[in-house]
């Protein structure tokens, strides 16, 4: 018997990485499974890879018509949904006095108002009794030279999570942020160099990035009701490196 057998998720940005990890366990684990992404060839890619159980849903999580038309499909297909993960985002370096205005709404226009839409749109849909997790950041809470928009763009996350579960507790539905830190991915891999890999890897007390599959089981978790009594955490995933 799988963890979410019988559950309906939503993965948003579930195209690669941590994201596409968790929508392979999930449906690993019992779950009918929607992924975006924006590129259709990669969504195609990702669907193929989970290979079962899963609709791949072409958009942007920063633009309001197309989640309209995620939660219609999932509306259409399933009727309603029991998790959500939020979890599309994404930032780059952007050192205090360069900064344009084009990078804030960019960042912001994705990480935090299309978190924030991606979940208000998904209510009217969701079982009570239901989990939401947002993927926060580890920049949110170290001082990382450079990256101060993109942290200032996941934090509010832990805010919402306590106003939203107080909101929603008639309902029983649970919100949590989980928070990643260093992670292999592609992303990184085109964000970069050896270099600075290998600094933030210096930053790990293991000395070991974390892989993409460590993250999935933490998202599995706060998915499951193997933590319905886990409400509001911002859960840290990131090696200890906040932590020291």
């Amino acid at each position: 018997m799988g963890k979410l057998d019988g559950k309906v998720a939503v993965i948003t940005g579930g195209t690669t990485g941590m994201a596409l990890a968790g929508a392979k366990l999930f449906v690993d684990e019992g779950a009918r499974v929607f992924i975006t992404g924006r590129r259709q060839d990669a969504l195609d890619e990702a669907v193929k890879q989970i290979g079962r159980n899963v609709t791949g849903v072409q958009g942007d999580a920063a633009d309001l018509d197309d989640l309209d038309r995620l939660y219609d499909t999932v509306k259409r297909e399933k009727g309603s949904l029991d998790v959500l993960w939020a979890s599309a985002g994404g930032g780059e370096p952007a050192p205090l006095g360069e900064i344009t205005e084009a990078q804030f709404d960019t960042w912001f226009g994705l990480n935090a108002r299309g978190t924030l839409f991606t979940v208000q749109k998904a209510l009217p849909l969701f079982n009570d009794g239901g989990s939401i997790l947002m993927t926060g950041s580890n920049a949110s809470l170290g001082a990382f030279p450079g990256w101060s928009l993109y942290a200032g763009s996941k934090v509010v996350q832990q805010a919402w999570a306590r106003v939203w579960l107080n909101e929603l507790r008639d309902r029983k539905i649970r919100v949590n942020v989980l928070t990643p830190g260093q992670v292999a991915t592609a992303k990184q891999e085109e964000l970069f160099d050896e270099a600075t890999k290998a600094a933030f890897e210096s930053l790990i007390p293991r000395g070991k990035m974390g892989r993409p599959e460590e993250i999935a089981t933490v998202a599995l978790f706060l998915a499951s009701d193997d933590s319905s009594y886990v409400n509001g955490l911002e859960l840290v995933t990131d090696g200890g490196t906040t932590a020291i």
